[in-house]
């Protein structure tokens, strides 16, 4: 008797996939600048010597890059029947409607608009938004304000993770 063909590995549930993913990158005139701290660190060790000055021109910009590579590192995920922005993961059964911000909107919200109480992933090199709020009674925080190059995206899977969890509670009888 041979050996059965090894079994396919089981495919990751739809909702285990992300259904958006979006990583807030730092432009690249950031990293342009941080090539200059670097530069900058060099000229100012130059009167010590050269070896001090590559030492000055590579902890500045390593440190720059650093600096610029964590802002720039933030995520925003749908997934898992939660919306993950940064450090916050929220279950999507605690938002309501997400609504889509252009610049405008978006600028409005950052700034007169904006509650002391919100959850905020702001970048201000990405001029576009998402608000959603947060339904939660037990919440005190009213609203997640995220800023996404994608905002009809993460709108559209909230919405579709949302009605794939109504469609499931229907399906079981545990509709409210």
């Amino acid at each position: 008797m041979q050996p059965s063909a090894p079994s396919p590995a089981p495919s990751p549930t739809p909702s285990a996939a992300p259904q958006f993913d979006e990583r807030l990158t730092a432009p690249r005139s950031w990293w342009f600048i941080a090539g200059l701290l670097g530069l900058s660190g060099g000229l100012i060790m130059f009167p010590l010597g050269t070896v001090p000055m590559l030492g000055g021109l590579i902890v500045a910009a390593v440190l720059a890059g650093a600096a610029v590579s964590s802002y720039g590192s933030a995520r925003i995920r749908v997934v898992a029947g939660s919306l993950v922005a940064g450090d916050a993961r929220i279950p999507v059964s605690a938002l309501g409607a997400a609504e889509v911000l252009d610049a405008e909107e978006a600028r409005a919200w950052r700034t007169h608009k904006a509650d002391p109480r919100a959850f905020m992933l702001m970048r201000s090199y990405v001029p576009r938004a998402v608000r959603v709020e947060v339904t939660d009674p037990s919440d005190p925080t009213p609203y997640v304000y995220l800023s996404s190059r994608e905002p009809e995206a993460l709108a559209a899977a909230l919405d579709a993770v949302r009605a794939n969890d109504g469609a499931e509670r229907a399906s079981d009888g545990t509709a409210d």
